[in-house]
């Protein structure tokens, strides 16, 4: 029998799903702590998590049983995977399921910063009638800016075309795409960006910092619903203040959840608490993928 702990909330189908498994016990507790993990964790052939929970060395280190590491999103940020290496412990994660929900959101961004949405929803449940305050440019003929061109960067890259927008990428790598996206070196993107969105995993540095904001476009905006840490928000919020920077829109914060607001505070900033991922629809993906994976390398 394998036991299988689902640390995060799973999708109730895929859940189910996996419950379903001839020779698996499945554990659903959610909501722990490093501490808490540490006492849960021996004795568990599997852990699945998604955002919240934290695969620390600490816990890898006192797992005894722990085969496989599941993560029900993109990316590995909150799993040591190299820790993981080290005990033989296989990791594993669903880059390709919330794909189609983080582009939607990112264009969301988009829209709402260029359109003052956020700012104009707030001063009406103010009771303000700032119709002649809060103007805004279209999007159509704009040229987006996309560092990183994976599946989520080309995702958005075909809304923007849709949209009538002209498409620049930078990859470390040669783009793959039949799509009419110009690859360009990232100061040319930073150049001639009118809005620059960003869907790369976290960088040793910032991607946009304090030496990257002068070779911005001016009046430029900058969207994140990739990772916190990639770019620089107290040099942004210096650049937003001298009008350097138009506008942001940010799903990722570099301390989550932020204790310093003063970014988020600004009037031309657009926030959401890293809901990217949850729509009902991505983390169904997810989740079916989760059972998936678990099916073939566990049962």
């Amino acid at each position: 029998m394998k036991k299988i702990l689902v640390a995060d909330s799973l999708d109730k189908e895929a859940l189910e799903q996996l419950k379903a498994i001839p020779g698996f016990d499945v554990t659903v507790k959610t909501g722990m702590d490093e501490p808490t993990l540490v006492t849960t964790i021996p004795g568990f052939n599997a852990v699945v998590v998604r955002s919240a929970t934290k695969v620390t060395k600490k816990v890898i280190d006192a797992s005894t049983n722990l085969e496989m590491i599941v993560r029900a999103g993109i990316g590995l940020d909150n799993v040591d995977a190299a820790a993981a290496k080290e005990k033989g412990i296989k990791v594993a994660n669903t880059p390709a399921a919330t794909t189609i929900s983080v582009a939607e959101i990112t264009f969301g961004l988009m829209l709402s910063s260029v359109r003052q949405l956020g700012r104009a929803n707030v001063s009406m449940k103010q009771h303000k009638w700032e119709k002649k305050v809060l103007s805004g440019t279209e999007l159509y003929g704009k040229t987006l800016g996309i560092i990183g061109a994976g599946r989520i960067g080309l995702a958005v890259a075909e809304r923007a075309l849709a949209f009538g927008m002209n498409v620049l990428a930078y990859d470390v790598i040669k783009i793959e795409t039949k799509l009419p996206v110009k690859q360009v070196s990232l100061d040319d993107l930073f150049a001639q960006a009118d809005l620059i969105t960003l869907h790369i995993p976290k960088q040793p540095k910032y991607i946009i910092g304090r030496d990257e904001i002068p070779k911005l476009k001016n009046g430029v905006i900058i969207i994140n619903a990739a990772r916190g840490g990639v770019v620089d928000e107290k040099a942004l919020l210096e650049a937003l203040n001298t009008g350097k920077i138009r506008a942001a829109a940010f799903d990722v914060f570099e301390k989550e959840p932020p204790d310093d607001f003063s970014f988020i505070d600004h009037p031309n900033v657009m926030a959401s608490p890293h809901i990217g991922a949850a729509a009902e629809e991505g983390q169904k993906r997810a989740g079916l993928e989760v059972v998936k994976i678990l099916k073939e390398k566990l049962a």
